[in-house]
């Protein structure tokens, strides 16, 4: 049969309104995790990770096998700034058994069709027997809480470019780097094999775990998630900050100890009854081991974990250090034959042993599990990148990193700056080198506190007026004390193994501020 022009027409009519709607179906209002979305959606997938992994993180592959979407789909969900399809988002949740609330997400506007592969239900994920064993800079993400792993793509070069966030009502949703990373945050970056040898450990019986790295290397950020796990595994948790003791206390031992015991048994949520179990007859020290023996821990049915943060703040008071650490050895020692001591976990957390005179056999500090942070890799630079939603590779990393190593807190500070205040990363380089920049007042606090040490002071000034790259010959123990203070490294460290006792500047900015403040007659504020 003919077709006359008004078939042709009305076909015509309905091919073209079908392309519209066909196009208006690839287009759809994208939304992003918020913070509380994302805290729930973490701990659902750590649940199951303990139930069904052994505790093991899932990798970012096997997480996109068991929701049915892709590994790139899952690393714009934890940017927390890249809009997805909601349907995705529903995946997400309802693979880990949550249902999706208004409160998980915000609608961020208009995206094309987000990447999902057709199923009825999420796939269930077969747990896992066994994993391959751990080994540094492998690449896998082994932490429990922090963010799942973001997928890394091949690096490629790209021109360095200011970048404000991708959607203006996000702005606010990234925090000012100051302080530890949150257990929501999709900021924390997996140090292989750090995390895992952490939490491998502190399920050991009468386990310590020494976490040591200078300022802003992330301890306080590890040691949270230490004891996020812990608590998943029924742990209870203690932790002691030692910038809280009274000053008063550390030249009293025994008022120290009553006070110490006095806030484990308020953290446990015990009554103390502190006097049925103390007898100055006997000493502080063995009536504190009796206590925490005898009546702390015979209370609880679970291990638990006491974390000694900023323990370093006792190391300058001698006597009070050749008594207190000598006894947190000795809950180690006796934890081989006691029962009760066996479920005491201890975590120190500190900066530097410089000031500790010990005999090797009293001290806390050669036992136990030793944990040196490292600075970031370039891998995990460029993933710390990525996740704030910067189109960056290789280039613009190496940039980075020769300016300011792979310090993590100097690293999320520029990042911030460059997201929010919309700086490039050339206008970043120029002012640090010139001024400091914005990383200033970090420099200046180095400069301030390095002023107090005269020895240490003409140790640095002799690293930071040799040439950029070079390095010098230093005391072994002024090396040791600058390095500590993260100030210098030893000469062909790049994963803190010290080889020598040739030092050089940690990064490039040190370097050229520290020779600025030497060299000028008026030094930089």
């Amino acid at each position: 049969m003919a077709t006359t022009d008004a078939d042709r027409a009305t076909i015509s009519g309905r091919a073209t309104s079908g392309t519209v709607k066909q196009s208006k179906m690839k287009r759809r209002r994208g939304v992003v995790l918020t913070h509380a979305g994302l805290k729930r959606l973490q701990a659902a997938i750590a649940a199951v990770e303990i139930a069904e992994n052994n505790g093991e993180r899932f990798t970012l592959e096997e997480l996109g096998d068991r929701i049915r979407v892709s590994t790139k789909t899952l690393s714009r969900l934890w940017s927390l700034n890249s809009g997805l399809d909601r349907r995705t988002l529903h995946l997400c949740f309802s693979s880990f058994n949550l249902d999706l609330q208004s409160g998980d997400y915000v609608v961020v506007g208009d995206l094309a069709e987000s990447e999902v592969v057709p199923s009825e239900s999420p796939r269930p994920m077969p747990a896992q027997s066994s994993r391959a064993e751990i080994e540094p800079d492998s690449g896998e993400s082994p932490g429990l809480f922090s963010p799942p792993p973001t997928h890394r793509p091949e690096a490629s070069p790209r021109p360095a470019a200011a970048v404000h966030p991708s959607n203006p009502s996000l702005s606010g949703a990234l925090p000012y780097p100051d302080g530890p990373v949150p257990l929501d945050s999709p900021f924390y970056i997996d140090r292989p094999p750090i995390e895992a040898l952490a939490y491998q450990e502190i399920s050991q019986p009468g386990c310590v775990v020494r976490i040591r790295a200078p300022r802003g290397m992330g301890k306080t950020s590890l040691t949270l998630r230490l004891l996020m796990v812990a608590e998943a595994q029924g742990y209870r948790t203690v932790t002691l900050d030692c910038n809280q003791f009274d000053l008063a206390l550390l030249d009293d031992l025994s008022k120290f100890l009553r006070s110490f015991c006095l806030r484990l048994a308020q953290a446990l949520h015990i009554p103390p009854n502190l006097e049925d179990y103390w007898d100055e007859e006997i000493g502080s020290k063995l009536s504190c081991s009796f206590y925490l023996k005898t009546y702390l821990l015979k209370q609880i049915d679970a291990p638990v974990v006491l974390v000694l943060n900023e323990i370093d703040r006792f190391f300058e008071h001698t006597a009070f250090a050749q008594d207190f650490f000598p006894l947190l050895r000795s809950w180690y020692e006796e934890s081989r034959r006691d029962l009760a001591l066996q479920k005491l976990r201890l975590v120190v957390v500190y900066s530097t042993e410089e000031y500790v005179a010990l005999d090797i056999n009293q001290s806390p500090f050669n036992i136990g599990l030793p944990l040196r942070l490292p600075e970031f890799t370039a891998e995990q630079v460029l993933d710390l990148a990525q996740r704030h939603g910067l189109p960056w590779g290789m280039d613009e990393v190496e940039q980075l990193i020769d300016l300011i190593g792979g310090h993590p807190a100097l690293v999320r500070m520029a990042l911030y700056h460059i997201c929010i205040y919309g700086l490039s990363l050339s206008q970043l380089v120029q002012g640090a080198i010139a001024t400091g920049g914005i990383f200033r007042p970090h420099l200046w606090r180095h400069w301030v506190t390095i002023q107090q040490h005269p020895d240490l002071l003409a140790a640095l000034r002799a690293v930071a007026l040799a040439e950029c790259g070079q390095s010098v010959l230093l005391d072994p123990l002024q090396a040791y004390r600058l390095e500590s203070r993260g100030l210098l490294r030893y000469e062909g460290d790049s994963r803190n193994d010290p080889c020598g006792n040739r030092v050089l500047s940690r990064c490039r900015l040190y370097h050229q501020y520290f020779r600025q403040q030497f060299m000028s007659e008026s030094p930089l504020l």
